[in-house]
């Protein structure tokens, strides 16, 4: 659709038990999945003063000295976790490179689990700075309640495709999941469109998480080419579909492409959590999605696999060789 605004739903449902109030939300849902991809969502469960105090991790880690935060470069890891410079990312292969800087952490499962064993570039060791006390226990607790809301998140989807509310639960029970806080330099003077925060992109999951502290830089194009802004709202997370759960959904879900700019005059932070399924669940057109009109248009692939393939493509460092030491 040609929208102009991006919704706000109620989640408040997904955390009852009332049948049609669920229904009635999946039914919103439904309609910002195939008409926009973007949606905010209010009443979700998730405590303020847990994301105020995660924010507040944000200039601690960015003001780090350089080589501090070099010492764990994402090169440095076997599941993309760690650092990232300014520039090392290039989300839209025709520009030069994104504007931020960036710290990740995967879904790090007991070294006994056998998913971390046999697929470590997903399920690894996370890397975590030296000398930042009380940084790992906040960032991880904030990643524990992402992992939460995305159960959720995945019953409403099932209720939103006319599925069994519980459809996504054995094949999302261990989500290959990157969290990271990113903080943006504002950009003041001329702009080169080719070098803004993040590039005209769309993410790779099924669906991310994303929480916006103040500063707005967030933008949303629909199918006009416009550019739509999505504000900050304090009490919201903004969702959005990711082109794994395009392709699962025969897209029937739009996958949506947007670009984050900070023109502001201050530092902005955000922080995104990208959320898919198990690595090994085979991702193909979902029980609904294929019709005579809608013939399947994806080959079946596995989720760990494609993602993989998305972030190799992403990152500098992947492309010049992984230093991997742990």
């Amino acid at each position: 659709m040609a929208f102009q605004e991006i919704p706000i739903i109620d989640f408040a449902p997904m955390l009852g038990s009332d049948p049609a109030a669920k229904r009635a939300l999946a039914a919103e849902l439904r309609a910002a999945c195939t008409e926009i991809g973007f949606f905010y969502i209010k009443n979700h469960g998730v405590a303020q003063t847990l994301i105020d105090a995660t924010f507040a991790e944000c200039p601690r880690f960015f003001g780090l000295p350089l080589e501090e935060k070099m010492a764990i470069h994402v090169r440095r890891s076997k599941n993309n976790s760690g650092y990232t410079p300014l520039l090392e990312e290039n989300t839209d292969p025709t520009a030069k490179g994104d504007l931020h800087e960036a710290f990740d952490i995967a879904h790090e499962l007991p070294e006994s689990d056998p998913d971390r064993v046999n697929h470590p570039t997903h399920y690894g060791p996370n890397q975590w700075p030296a000398g930042l006390a009380g940084f790992q226990a906040q960032l991880e607790a904030y990643y524990a309640a992402m992992l939460d809301l995305g159960q959720r998140l995945f019953s409403a989807f099932a209720l939103a495709l006319d599925l069994p509310e519980d459809y996504f639960a054995p094949l999302a029970d261990k989500p290959t999941a990157i969290m990271r806080i990113i903080s943006y330099p504002s950009q003041d003077g001329p702009i080169d469109p080719k070098q803004i925060g993040i590039g005209a992109h769309s993410d790779y999951e099924c669906f991310t998480i994303l929480c916006q502290e103040t500063v707005p830089a967030l933008q949303v194009q629909n199918q006009q080419g416009e550019w739509v802004d999505a504000p900050p709202i304090r009490g919201t997370f903004v969702i959005n579909i990711g082109d794994q759960m395009a392709r699962w959904t025969n897209d029937l879900f739009a996958s949506t492409v947007h670009r984050a700019m900070n023109v502001s005059g201050r530092a902005r932070y955000s922080i995104p959590c990208f959320v898919g399924s198990n690595f090994d669940t085979l991702i193909k057109a979902l029980p609904g999605t294929v019709t005579a009109e809608r013939p399947a248009k994806y080959p079946p692939v596995l989720a760990g696999d494609y993602v993989q393939g998305r972030l190799d493509a992403t990152y500098a460092y992947r492309q010049e060789g992984p230093e991997t030491v742990g």
